[in-house]
């Protein structure tokens, strides 16, 4: 993995003054993304979710009077429309992500990830922001879940809504990429909880997965919104682990029990396929999947390189690899 900070020369200038709206802002992304986003010398950052007690956590733990705090959630197209109000950058982290409770409650689903990606855009078009980059996952690729399913129409609605904002400023792109180490929600804490009493549940011994850091994701999208120009999903290079691998990484005295997968849940992830790959840009550390629609600028990233006819990136074929160590070193 080759996500790297921001360079002091782009640091001094990309926030500088720059009103910020984070939305999911109190969860593990949010809570990253705050420490690091509040080492710029932004005007503000407006944290956006719907949990007053996470809200007041958040506070305490900053104790910074750039943060602005409003309660709401992206389903209330008001409310989103007041807390946009002289916003210059949004980033949208919000969503419903356990993919049994997507599955489970299809309709809430729908709502809080597509309803509520649609009330993002009308909301930044209208108030004239700037940016907008929305925080997408592999899931959205080749979706067999509903929650992938719902990310994946998000996806089209962000990358299309630079059309629909027209010759205002406003453009949207997108962060596509794999699991956090750690973050909630994770196999990992799972993992560390299940050692206690000594047996880990392996849901597949094939499954493979991505992974990267919280540092590592916050970073990759500031860099994103740098480089963005409205209309790319951006997908990091991240290394790949086998599950039997992580089990053994986390807790390599524990039993392990195979309990078959989930509902919804896949062997493998993919992060670009085999049709998105001919208009995708390869980069040192990253890739651009560039949009095919008449709005995009062919001039954009020329400096990428394409990829070649059938190539994929996906889980168990990467050709980055995390080891054992490796691993515990990111825990």
């Amino acid at each position: 993995m080759v996500v790297k900070n921001m360079k002091e020369n782009e640091k001094n200038f990309l926030f500088e003054n720059k009103i910020i709206l984070l939305t999911g802002g109190t969860g593990s992304f949010g809570n990253k993304f705050t420490e690091l986003i509040l080492k710029y010398n932004l005007e503000s950052l407006r944290i956006y979710s719907r949990g007053e007690y996470d809200q007041y956590i958040m506070n305490q733990k900053f104790n910074d009077n750039r943060i602005r705090f409003f309660i709401g959630d992206v389903r209330d197209r008001d409310r989103l429309y007041r807390a946009m109000n002289g916003v210059d950058i949004v980033v949208h982290a919000a969503a419903l992500k356990q993919v049994p409770t997507c599955e489970y409650n299809p309709i809430e689903a729908v709502r809080t990830n597509i309803d509520g990606a649609l009330n993002i855009i009308d909301a930044a078009i209208d108030n004239s922001v700037e940016k907008v980059i929305a925080i997408s996952t592999d899931k959205a690729v080749h979706p067999v879940n509903l929650y992938g399913a719902t990310k994946m129409v998000a996806e089209k609605l962000f990358i299309q809504g630079n059309t629909y904002a027209g010759k205002r400023k406003t453009r949207f792109s997108c962060v596509r990429y794999g699991n956090f180490i750690g973050s909630r929600g994770s196999v990992i804490p799972l993992f560390k909880e299940q050692e206690k009493k000594g047996v880990l549940t392996i849901t597949d011994e094939r499954m493979t997965r991505f992974w990267l850091t919280l540092d590592q994701g916050v970073c990759f999208v500031l860099k994103s919104i740098e480089k963005m120009h409205g209309g790319e999903i951006f997908v990091p290079k991240i290394p790949s682990m086998t599950i039997t691998d992580l089990a053994d990484a986390i807790a390599p005295e524990a039993n392990k029990e195979v309990v078959g997968i989930r509902p919804g849940e896949t062997l493998h992830e993919i992060m670009i396929t085999e049709d998105e790959a001919r208009h995708t840009k390869e980069f040192f550390d990253y890739f651009i999947i560039e949009p095919e629609f008449a709005f995009w600028d062919k001039v954009n990233h020329v400096d990428g390189k394409s990829l070649s006819e059938g190539y994929r990136y996906s889980s168990d074929i990467n050709d980055r690899w995390l080891t054992k160590t490796e691993l515990r070193k990111m825990c």
